[in-house]
This record gives C-alpha cells, sequence and structure tokens, in this order.
C-alpha cells in the first residue's frame, strides 16, 4: 500500500526535477543564443560605425579638393583677364603702331621734282605716267577702285590682267607686267629711275 503510494510520488519527484534541469539547459542555450546574437549585432554596429567614419572623411576630402578647385578656377579666370587685358592692350598697340607706320609710308608727292625730269607738269596718282597705261585704261584701273600709284603698285600680275580683260578683247595685247614697278617709282619719288626704266621699255613691257 505503502509502495503504492511512494512510487508515484518519487516519479512525481524525479519528472520535477528533470523538468527543472530541462529548463534551465533550454535557459542556458537560448542565453547563448543571445549572446551570440548581442554579439552580432555589436560587429554590425560597429562595422556601421566605420563605414559612417570612412563617408564622412571621404566627404571632407571631397570638400577639401573641391575648395581647392575653386580656388584654382578663380585664379584662372583672374589670369584669363588679365590675359584679355594684355591682349587688347597689345591690340591697341599693334593698332596705333600700324598707323603710325601707315602714316609715315605715305610719301609726299612733289609736282616740281617731276616736273623737273619729265619736262611736263604731272598730276599726282596720275596712272598714264606708267608706260602702257592710257587713258582707256586707266579709267578700267578707276574702275576696280585701283586709282593711286601705292594702289597700282600693290597689284599682282594676274590682278592688272583681270582690269585688262575686263575691258574686252581689244585690252589682251596689253603686258602689265611692268606697270606695278613703274606705278612704285613713282609712288616712292624716283623720278630719274622711272623715265630711264621708260626709255629701255616698249611700251611697258
Amino acid at each position: 500500500m505503502i509502495w503504492c503510494i511512494l512510487i508515484p510520488l518519487i516519479v512525481g519527484i524525479i519528472c520535477a526535477i528533470l523538468g527543472y534541469l530541462l529548463g534551465k539547459i533550454s535557459k542556458k542555450c537560448n542565453y547563448d543564443d543571445y549572446e551570440l546574437k548581442i554579439k552580432k549585432l555589436k560587429e554590425e554596429l560597429e562595422a556601421c560605425k566605420k563605414s559612417k567614419q570612412d563617408l564622412h572623411n571621404d566627404l571632407e576630402k571631397t570638400k577639401s579638393a573641391l575648395t581647392t578647385c575653386n580656388i584654382d578656377l578663380d585664379a584662372c579666370r583672374n589670369n584669363k583677364i588679365s590675359l584679355e587685358a594684355d591682349l587688347k592692350d597689345t591690340k591697341a598697340s599693334l593698332a596705333s603702331s600700324l598707323a603710325i607706320s601707315s602714316t609715315a609710308a605715305i610719301l609726299p608727292f612733289s609736282a616740281d621734282a617731276a616736273k623737273a625730269v619729265f619736262g611736263k607738269k604731272i598730276k599726282q596718282d596720275d596712272l598714264k605716267i606708267v608706260e602702257g597705261i592710257g587713258p582707256k585704261i586707266e579709267q578700267l584701273f578707276h574702275n576696280h577702285d585701283i586709282k593711286t600709284w601705292k594702289a597700282l603698285s600693290e597689284c599682282s600680275l594676274e590682278k592688272c590682267k583681270e582690269v585688262l580683260l575686263s575691258g574686252g578683247d581689244r585690252f589682251k595685247l596689253h603686258k602689265p607686267g611692268t606697270w606695278p614697278k613703274q606705278a612704285k617709282l613713282a609712288y616712292e619719288g624716283e623720278w630719274e629711275a622711272l623715265l630711264k626704266w621708260q626709255d629701255e621699255l616698249d611700251g611697258g613691257r
């Protein structure tokens, strides 16, 4: 009778003890899992902090590089402005020099000197002073805005031929090879040299 009571009681106690032990073991396993999870979370947090710091450092470097670029850009702009000003001054100086040179290159015409050599009155920029040019050919040059000895002296042979062709076939026979050089002598007031040369020419050739 007593065993009938004791055996269930002992079994109950043993089950209770086993249940307690199993519970502790289960809690310990859960605790270990939590510890592992916490450790992993801490590692992830540290990695996140490091990544954030790296991004912050990169941002600071980018800001510094941008500041340097802005400084270089401002310096480049200032240099450009300075160069443009220098170029403007150089152009103005060159234009002034060319104007002075052009003014200096205009030789004064002396009608008396020309008359003394040719024995007749010479009108300034009279293209007919050139051996081979008559009134009609002079008009052709005038039609092409070549109205001075200087302008004729700067004409190429091709330009002279083009002027002659504008007058028709009857002007094709003329040879304008020496005309610019003759005009240059007239423009420079080299009357004796011009007359001597013309004495050697045949119809301007």
